[in-house]
């Protein structure tokens, strides 16, 4: 059995090939291109199994020898301490590593998701691109109003759009009305984008197998259908994790602390993990405070009204 170890780059790929004894057998240095290169060569090591760092593109090439591979294992970066921290690192030597690392069984693995969780990553993805590109439209818009002190609370609107269209003819100056003119094309734009997504996101919601999950999550208040798809999405699936608390801290959520000689000091939160889902997260927490407080303000009016709180009716946020 060969023990295969590849140091993953945009343009070039280096691989390493022990024997169980941990004996080089081989040393490659390949381009990523043409990728029949790459596969023509690992049928001279069969049989083999394969190690990769888990790197933004790894996908084609974790693909690419799958069918001749007894094994294939992503290896997961930040676990695999013994190359980042290295003071001896390079390109031959990582994968030189991997490969040791892998004929000991001692590769930490990554989650690798399935063709379509990471189908569903894309959209969801791609959905939260098109909201930051249409606020920072809008943050455009509003600061040129703002010089000249013409900016409205409810300026997206139908009545601000109306509003927006008289003041860009009064107030403001020609290469001004130009740029406005630009941004609100822009605007539309990404709004039929988004109307696209919509469409497309129903039709691969409906070929789906998480409609109980989808029920769940959607009868937890300040949780709607985008903080639903970016958990569903970004947790991929969640018998991966031994128990909630994995989930949380996979997010990023769990504080950290110090302990030494009885003192215990409480630090912030890791911040690991995918940004998107700790962010959903965030500001689920802050509608659940805002619920919280609106349902406890209710039951005090209801104790001065004179009424039980049998009488109240929770209502969930949008």
């Amino acid at each position: 059995m060969n023990y295969v170890g590849i140091d993953f780059h945009k343009k070039t790929i280096t691989i390493h090939v022990v024997n169980q004894e941990r004996k080089k057998v081989d040393h490659k240095r390949l381009t990523c291109l043409p990728t029949q290169v790459i596969a023509d060569y690992f049928k001279t090591v069969v049989p083999f199994q394969a190690v990769i760092e888990a790197t933004a593109s790894y996908e084609w090439l974790m693909r690419l020898p799958q069918p001749l591979a007894e094994r294939m294992i992503l290896a997961h970066p930040k676990k695999l301490r013994v190359i980042a921290e290295s003071t001896r690192k390079s390109d031959k030597i990582d994968a030189q590593v991997l490969a040791e690392f892998l004929a000991l069984d001692m590769i930490p693995q990554a989650y690798r998701p399935t063709p379509r969780q990471r189908e569903h990553r894309v959209l969801v993805r791609h959905r939260c691109y098109l909201q930051r590109r249409i606020t920072s439209v809008r943050n455009k818009i509003r600061r040129i109003l703002s010089d000249c002190n013409a900016d409205q609370p409810n300026l997206f609107t139908c009545e601000g759009l109306e509003y927006l269209a008289d003041v860009a003819v009064k107030l403001l100056s020609v290469p001004e009305r130009f740029a406005v003119q630009q941004l609100l094309a822009e605007f539309e734009f990404y709004h039929t984008q988004l109307n696209e997504w919509a469409a497309a996101m129903k039709k691969f919601v409906a070929q789906a197998s998480t409609a109980e999950a989808r029920k769940l999550l959607h009868s937890i208040p300040g949780v709607g259908p985008v903080t639903t798809e970016v958990v569903l999405s970004e947790l991929a699936d969640p018998k991966r994790f031994r128990s909630s608390k994995n989930a949380v801290s996979y997010a990023g959520m769990a504080p950290g602390h110090r302990e030494s000689a009885g003192k215990r000091k409480d630090l912030h939160i890791e911040r690991t993990g995918s940004k998107l889902l700790r962010w959903v997260l965030i500001e689920s927490a802050w509608q659940l405070v805002r619920y919280s407080l609106f349902s406890a303000s209710k039951v005090r009016a209801s104790k001065r009204l004179g009424r039980g709180p049998c009488c109240l009716r929770s209502k969930k946020l949008p």
